[in-house]
């Protein structure tokens, strides 16, 4: 068992600059919390997954029995102060679900929370049990995300997953097979070539801060004054396959293809609203952190967001698919994640009314948050029960109206939305689009040719 810092005579420590933007932007409208989902192929033992929570989270992490307060220096960092009185039981709650409640009943249970922060008085973390659903025991995870950045979080999660069922529960942690994409290129080996690809980066550094300071999202059928009320869809589960398949005959990569279906979904739900179709663009955040290394215990947020404008006023499906490559390859060549990362630490540094306007100001160029996770390949086991699925959104800053959540499990490519309730009414609408688009890409016969696609543009 790993122990608790404050055991060992460390009883508070401070924020690192990055985490304390999240900590303070926090607002009715748009909260710092990442909401997950995972879907259970049956009854979830609940006393077991006590155990594990505490075993290899709470234990593990010392974040998770803390609570962030105020410096006590005029204009410091917050603190991590230790919860003399922590009680697990506080943060494992059991839910019942209406009788007969499907998916649409729990998506309506996520969403009366979506606007409710969690208490200020606790470490800010709280995963309820929702017992009722036909499939199996449904786990609903809200974490703030000044515990740390969504990739990390993710890992958190799945290590508390095991290869089969019968695991014991002080296994030592669980594979944590997940990337975050785009990833900035490297270069491989050779003093030559890395002096060309920083002097390329320095040539591009220009280009990007232009991009980063001077670009703004125009208005369209998906921007506007949101609230505190919020929704969230998902669709059935895609056989990652056929994703492949595509990404393969179009020689591209399953992020592209993903993308670009996010892409026309946007162009067919402002044609479905009589709009004229724009681009969008949404953030995608960028890990920055080792994969290959065990996660401080402090953990964190060590991510960089950068800026993919989609071709969503692009009408023929096989040109946004090329445009969707050509855009996210200019950013994996860019210095983007690096100088994007800078930029928070200073934020981080400047207080919180400064730092408020500034994380309003690099919002307002984007719609939304867009993560695509690859998650595991296989299925794995939550306290004896296997995972049928996960679903996860990262919060929105400052009037940004819609989170997606791409995420790959098992073979299957799982995809949900999180928007506004009040620039987004007809979320199911969104939905659908997305589902006809990816349906269309997938299978592009004439009559179902996407948004003005030729059906050869995709073969």
């Amino acid at each position: 068992m790993v122990h608790d810092l404050g055991r060992c005579g460390v009883t508070a420590f401070p924020l690192n600059p990055v985490d304390s933007i999240w900590w303070r932007t926090d607002r009715p409208e748009n909260l710092m919390v990442i909401e997950c989902l995972v879907r259970l192929e049956g009854h979830l033992d609940r006393a077991r997954l006590a155990l594990v929570l505490q075993e290899r989270v709470v234990d593990r992490f010392p974040v998770f029995r803390r609570r962030p307060a105020r410096s006590r220096v005029p204009g410091g960092l917050p603190r991590w102060t230790a919860i003399d009185d922590f009680r697990l039981d506080d943060h494992l709650v059991e839910v019942r679900l209406p009788p007969g409640a499907g998916d649409e009943e729990v998506q309506e249970h996520v969403g009366r929370h979506l606007g409710q922060p969690l208490d200020p008085g606790r470490s800010p973390w709280e995963v309820q049990v929702l017992e009722g659903h036909p499939d199996g025991t449904i786990l609903y995870a809200r974490l703030h995300h000044v515990l740390a950045d969504g990739i990390a979080l993710t890992r958190v999660l799945l290590s508390l997953t095991d290869a089969g069922p019968d695991a014991p529960v002080d296994a030592g942690p669980a594979a944590t097979s997940v990337a975050a994409a785009p990833r900035p290129s490297r270069p491989t080996s050779g003093r030559s070539v890395r002096a060309r690809a920083a002097a390329a980066a320095t040539v591009r550094t220009p280009a990007v801060l232009a991009k980063l300071l001077l670009s703004r999202t125009p208005p369209t059928r998906l921007t506007g004054q949101v609230t505190p009320g919020k929704a969230v869809v998902w669709c059935e589960p895609v056989p990652l396959d056929r994703v492949k398949a595509l990404a393969r005959r179009t020689g591209a990569t399953v992020n592209d293809v993903l993308a670009a279906a996010l892409a026309g979904a946007l162009h067919r739900y402002q044609t479905h609203h009589h709009a004229v179709p724009r681009d969008m663009t949404t953030m995608i955040p960028v890990n920055l952190r080792p994969l290959d290394k065990p996660l401080p215990r402090r953990l964190g947020n060590r991510f960089a967001l950068v800026l993919l404008r989609l071709p969503s006023g692009t009408p023929e499906a096989g040109a946004r698919l090329q445009e969707v490559q050509r855009r996210m390859g200019a950013i994996k060549r860019s210095p983007e994640p690096v100088l994007t990362f800078a930029l928070l630490h200073v934020i981080g540094l400047l207080g919180e009314s400064v730092g408020r306007g500034l994380v309003r100001f690099f919002a307002a160029k984007a719609v939304g948050v867009t993560t695509n996770v690859p998650g595991p390949p296989e299925h794995r086991y939550l306290a004896g029960t296997r995972i049928g699925g996960l679903l996860g959104w990262v919060p929105g800053s400052g009037e940004q109206a819609v989170g997606t959540c791409i995420f790959t499990y098992a073979g299957s490519v799982h995809v949900g939305f999180k928007t506004d309730a009040a620039v987004v009414p007809d979320p199911r609408r969104l939905l659908a689009c997305f589902e006809d688009e990816l349906a269309a890409m997938l299978d592009p016969a004439p009559s179902t040719a996407t948004s003005g696609a030729s059906a050869a543009a995709l073969v």
